[in-house]
Parts: C-alpha cells; sequence; structure tokens
C-alpha cells in the first residue's frame, strides 16, 4: 500500500497580527524538536501527548499535520491505522485510515485552523487512495470550554468534516450508537477500489449482508 506524503506549509497572519504556520506531515525527527501548548490537553498531558504525535509520526502510515506559533504547536490533527482492538481494524484493511484527534489550544479556535489542517491533509490528492473515517463521540467534545450543547458542537464537528468530503455514514457500532450525537464519518477516495469499499461496508455492519 503506497502511503503518499507530500510536505505542505503555509504561512497564515491572523487579524490580530499572530503569524502561524500551518504545515504537515511533520517528520518525527521535527516534530520532536517543537514543544506543545499547556492548553492541548484534551487527551492527555500535553507532554505525554507530543510524545504520541511523535510515535504516531514515525509510524509509516502515521501523518500529523499541526499549527504552530514559532516551534510552539497551538494545534494538530492525528491519521493512522485503527487501534488493533477496536472493530475497525477487523477487516485488515490496508486502505483504511483513521482521522484520530483533531485538536486546537483555546485562544487559537477563532482562526479556523481546524479547517486549514483537514484541507491540507487531503490536498494533492494524497489520500486518494485511502478510506479515510472518524468516529465522533460526544464525551470528547469541550462543550465547557465552547460553551455550546451537545447538538450544536455535533453540528459544528460535522460541518468541519465535511469541508474536507467527509459525510455521515450509518454503522452498527455500540459505542456510536450509545447515543443519538455520536457519529461515524467517512471520505473514500476515488482511486479506492470496490472491494475494499465492499469489506469496509462489512466492518460497519456486523453479521449483516450487504450483497
Amino acid at each position: 500500500m503506497e502511503h503518499r506524503k507530500i510536505a505542505l506549509r503555509e504561512t497564515v497572519t491572523t487579524r490580530d497580527h499572530r503569524e502561524l504556520i500551518i504545515e504537515g506531515p511533520v517528520p518525527p525527527d521535527a516534530l520532536a524538536e517543537y514543544t506543545m501548548h499547556p492548553k492541548l490537553d484534551a487527551f492527555r498531558r500535553p507532554a505525554d501527548q507530543h510524545e504520541a504525535l511523535v510515535e504516531i509520526a514515525s509510524l509509516e502510515e502515521g501523518r500529523i499535520l499541526l499549527a504552530r506559533e514559532g516551534n510552539q504547536i497551538v494545534g494538530y490533527v492525528t491519521f493512522h491505522y485503527p487501534d488493533e482492538l477496536e472493530r475497525w481494524s477487523e477487516g485488515g484493511m490496508k486502505d483504511l485510515i483513521e482521522l484520530g484527534a483533531i485538536e486546537v489550544a483555546d485562544d487559537y479556535r477563532s482562526y479556523g485552523l481546524g479547517k486549514k489542517l483537514i484541507a491540507m491533509a487531503f490536498a494533492e490528492e494524497q489520500l486518494e487512495n485511502m478510506i479515510v473515517f472518524t468516529t465522533e463521540y460526544y464525551w470528547h467534545w469541550d462543550l465547557e470550554g465552547t460553551g455550546l450543547n451537545v447538538w450544536d458542537y455535533r453540528a459544528m464537528m460535522e460541518k468541519l468534516m465535511k469541508s474536507a468530503g467527509m459525510i455521515w455514514y450509518a454503522t452498527d457500532d455500540p459505542e456510536i450508537c450509545s447515543h443519538p450525537a455520536n457519529c461515524l464519518m467517512v471520505r473514500i477516495g476515488k482511486e479506492v477500489p470496490l472491494s475494499s469499499i465492499e469489506q469496509f461496508d462489512r466492518v460497519r455492519f456486523r453479521g449483516r449482508f450487504m450483497y
């Protein structure tokens, strides 16, 4: 399986005169030289998350897109194979990639960085030979920090993912079905063969004959 990684970079000057760099996929050695913003703590402590990002960047399929101010990371998005303990790995698919996490530090959330990061990830047809999916769970959302209710946050995340061509897909996965705000969103690249699409359908619906 070919993992296309084309290093891209964009400089953004914000309305309050901050100069931010959007770049990726970032190689692990460069990523290790950066520091994490102290508010990037949605998933684990910033130092631990930084270590995890470097590990993901070291994977053959892994890719990290980030936004930084100077050498400080203020936002990132991760792509990698699904965890082997999750149902999404059951098909053994080499062309199924998970958009695993997206996080932007509180003070930088008004600059549209999430949308820019995701757009860069899909630029230059890097992921046209992949099925990219993301699982959205309401218990990961920063409802308190944003002041949004669960449905407004869901709408915001859905709009963000749709900006890259990801759409809602049905599934019988118990975790996703455990709350109506949770959802599975997917983008199928134009080079993905029908056999992979059928295999993905079998993964997202257990015990159901699709064809």
